[in-house]
């Protein structure tokens, strides 16, 4: 067994298991580790609680579009529940470890590992293409503009279409994203003052907004990332990244940028102990996951 201080202080046992050395280069695969929780499929029909299902905002009946929508095993008309709004990472993906992203709303993994799926209701939000007709898996809009301008339309109206509908508490959504999604905590969920009173607090994993500027869509370079960060007004953010090695070098390097930047927050950083870029990761039992847990309770429970 090993162990090194994540970002918080928080100290993190490896361990060792066949293929990886302390004195080698990379953390565990998440494949070592078995899955405690498997994410229910998605199906047609009505929500009810347990039950993933394929849906869409009334506007868009006539159209291609949906989101996964997914309510707690413990929910009960009337009763007043937390959301996580969860966007996914582009696809067709596959790493050198054999990790996949399909960029459908279908493929995301973070609201259910994080909760468990209990006590939170989990909204899982498509990227549209720049008519508002159908769900594109890779960015948003089209290339080679990927304008969002549809795709905050559809978030502007389904989180409090969701809320209403179904009891989510809007007061207490939290935004979360992998890889793409990551980007989109900040780039879609800060893009304007509208769409940014939307969130209580923010988990984006893998990547930061403005931490790289070689992304193809409009306003990706750093001037244009601290407007949409200085909109985060003190709202807490914990910032996650898988870690191939043990000194977690893609957390650093979002550290220096939001150190750079000189806007004060409230982040919490910490590594996934995997090597792996694969949002299953929180469907398995890892310190990361502990802590991450722990920090989404301190936030709704302020």
């Amino acid at each position: 067994m090993t162990a090194f201080l994540s970002r918080t202080g928080m100290l993190v046992l490896f361990l060792l298991v066949p293929g990886f050395s302390v004195h080698g280069e990379e953390t565990p695969d998440l494949r070592t580790v078995p899955p405690d929780l498997v994410v229910p499929r998605m199906e047609t029909g009505d929500p009810a609680p347990g039950k993933r299902v394929r849906q869409v905002l009334p506007k868009y009946r006539e159209t291609a579009v949906y989101h996964a929508l997914y309510l707690p095993t413990d929910w009960q008309e009337g009763k007043r529940y937390p959301v996580i709004v969860e966007y996914a990472g582009n696809g067709p993906f596959r790493s050198r470890y054999g990790d996949v992203s399909t960029g459908y709303v279908e493929g995301s993994n973070l609201g259910y590992g994080i909760t468990a799926g209990k006590g939170f209701i989990w909204l899982c939000l498509p990227y549209l293409n720049e008519a508002g007709t159908k769900n594109v898996t890779r960015w948003w809009g089209e290339a080679p503009t990927y304008k969002p301008d549809a795709t905050l339309a559809y978030c502007q109206q389904a989180v409090p279409w969701v809320c209403e509908q179904y009891g989510g508490d809007e007061k207490k959504v939290i935004l979360a994203g992998f890889s793409r999604g990551a980007i989109a905590c900040n780039y879609l969920g800060l893009y304007n003052d509208q769409v940014a009173t939307l969130w209580r607090a923010f988990i984006p994993y893998s990547h930061y907004d403005g931490a790289r500027e070689g992304w193809p869509f409009p306003g990706v370079k750093r001037p244009a990332a601290l407007e949409r960060l200085q909109r985060l007004q003190g709202r807490p953010q914990f910032i996650c990244h898988e870690n191939k090695t043990l000194d977690a070098a893609a957390i650093k390097a979002t550290q220096q940028y939001l150190q750079g930047t000189g806007v004060q927050g409230k982040f919490t950083f910490e590594a996934t102990g995997f090597r792996n870029h694969n949002d299953a990761w929180v469907l398995r039992p890892s310190p990361a996951r502990v802590a991450l847990r722990k920090w989404l309770q301190e936030v709704i429970d302020r």
